[in-house]
């Protein structure tokens, strides 16, 4: 499976001049984890709810911009790439998303939500049905005497 049939389309940005605030209401407004942050057409980083203080970070909000608390650099990917692949990004970086480029163009996003949705239905590999082995006893017969002779 690729990360073009995975992939969410329709990813919420935010400008890096913009207010952390405003971009911690737009994420719970919204009901997301993170937002691109794009400078014209271009991913500049990625700003995740941890990033902007979390609950008790209003203090930290109040008195930054997007761009001085998000992530950078940003690990994109392809959306040609297998789900196994980014999984394994994922993984062995310890992040929560990463975003799908194509060339320089925002075209999704992938978030560990989506990867245990996939998990979940199972979609990946179906399981394989039990093998039985076959085991089957014979008695053992012993035979007393000869049969005949040559």
């Amino acid at each position: 499976m690729r990360v073009s049939e995975l992939m969410t389309k329709h990813v919420q940005t935010i400008s890096s001049e913009a207010g952390a605030g405003d971009a911690w209401e737009l994420m719970k407004r919204s009901g997301i984890h993170h937002l691109v942050v794009m400078d014209d057409s271009t991913v500049a980083g990625l700003l995740s709810d941890r990033d902007a203080g979390g609950r008790s970070g209003a203090s930290l909000r109040a008195r930054s911009r997007v761009g001085d608390v998000m992530t950078t650099p940003v690990v994109t990917v392809g959306p040609s790439m297998t789900i196994r692949q980014v999984a394994n990004l994922m993984r062995g970086r310890t992040i929560g998303c990463v975003p799908v480029v194509e060339g320089k163009r925002l075209v999704g996003i992938v978030t560990v939500s989506d990867l245990l949705e996939l998990l979940g239905r199972g979609v990946e590999r179906p399981a394989r049905p039990e093998r039985r082995g076959l085991h089957h006893r014979v008695p053992h017969r012993k035979r007393k005497g000869a049969f005949g002779a040559w």
